[in-house]
């Protein structure tokens, strides 16, 4: 099996890493904090300590990290890449992919961005969604190490479309948890049973799964154990204004909901479970 190398082994990635073991690949793990990698080393995962000397056989270099600026500052640690393949697989912006593409290939790599929806669960299972962006050749050469990730990983464009399509569903992930929040917050107020408006609601063109995958913890006021942290969603969501600016669409509807996420910032809701964010459409005192 291939020797990979995996960059970041945070809450996601340290679920990307266990499928790999979990599916044979001879696994080099590195990470800022060396305790974060501490349960895959235990699995079998040799540890990388310095950059500067990865394994030569590590053909294929795995990025799980927070931003394309933390994403950049470590690849630039990395010695010569030798036609090494970098694949990213954590959200960045569609400039910063490009950016870090003409960077890669100027250290002598080649870039396959592979960015995915779901999260430790997915990642665990191999049914993460794999949004591919790059060299049609290339994405055919990686296509046996994301199907240990993916039931059917997707060459979605050129590099930069990745992160575009990324950025567009997680834009969708905070809209519709906050719409479906202050909704059911109305309801509730008028003393309508909430599951007869979910009856109505999931019945209805306008349900999305994620209603329910959220509801019981917006009831509870339980958001623990995150799979995706709400300081997560309000980096993307900002990520996503920059890019429709940049590109010159009207986003003005989004802008109250981004200012909602910012009143937020530093505060408890930040570590916990994206759908916190109920906690801001609560009536003013």
């Amino acid at each position: 099996m291939p020797h990979v190398a995996l960059l970041g082994t945070g809450r996601l990635g340290e679920a990307i890493g266990q499928r790999l073991l979990q599916q044979g690949v001879t696994l080099h793990v590195w990470n800022r904090s060396t305790s974060r990698s501490r349960s895959l080393i235990n699995n079998g995962a040799i540890l990388s300590k310095d950059l500067c000397n990865l394994p030569i056989n590590c053909r294929e270099i795995i990025t799980v990290l927070r931003d394309g600026s933390v994403t950049k500052n470590v690849i630039e640690q990395l010695g010569p890449l030798n036609n090494r393949c970098l694949i990213p697989m954590g959200t960045i912006g569609i400039q910063e992919c490009k950016k870090l593409a003409s960077h890669i290939e100027g250290k002598g790599g080649r870039i396959l961005e592979a960015p995915v929806l779901g999260s430790r669960p997915q990642a665990l299972s191999g049914t993460l969604l794999v949004m591919a962006g790059g060299e049609p050749e290339l994405f055919e050469q990686q296509r046996p190490l994301l199907n240990l990730l993916a039931e059917d990983p997707l060459l979605v464009g050129p590099i930069g479309s990745g992160a575009a399509t990324k950025l567009a569903l997680n834009q969708l992930i905070a809209s519709l948890t906050h719409a479906f929040s202050l909704s059911l917050r109305l309801v509730q107020q008028a003393e309508v049973p909430v599951e007869t408006f979910m009856s109505i609601l999931r019945s209805s063109a306008l349900y999305a799964p994620t209603f329910d995958k959220k509801l019981q913890r917006m009831l509870d006021g339980h958001y623990a154990d995150p799979n995706f942290s709400t300081a997560l969603l309000r980096k993307d969501m900002r990520l996503f204004l920059e890019e429709a600016t940049a590109a010159g669409l009207q986003s003005k509807g989004l802008h109250g909901l981004d200012s909602l996420l910012q009143e937020a910032k530093g505060g408890d809701l930040d570590d916990l479970d994206y759908c916190a964010m109920h906690e801001l459409t609560q009536p003013k005192a």
